[in-house]
């Protein structure tokens, strides 16, 4: 995610403290924080698909997704 857009998630949440936000200002929020959760979720998912689990015996096994 661009630097810009984080800061103006932390603007809005310094704003919210201060006076509500208006209804477009809230509609940006969500979406930017929307965003900014699925871009930590795909960075995530892609960390765990190259995570491997090394046995006792020195094998190695990648994580599986459970159903």
């Amino acid at each position: 995610m661009e630097r810009e857009k984080i800061n103006r998630i932390n603007e809005l949440a310094r704003k919210s403290k201060e006076t509500p936000l208006s209804a477009e200002e809230l509609a940006e929020q969500k979406a930017l924080r929307d965003e900014y959760i699925a871009e930590i979720r795909a960075s995530f998912g892609a960390t765990l698909d190259n995570t491997v689990i090394q046995r006792p015996d020195g094998t190695k096994e990648p994580l599986k997704k459970k159903d």
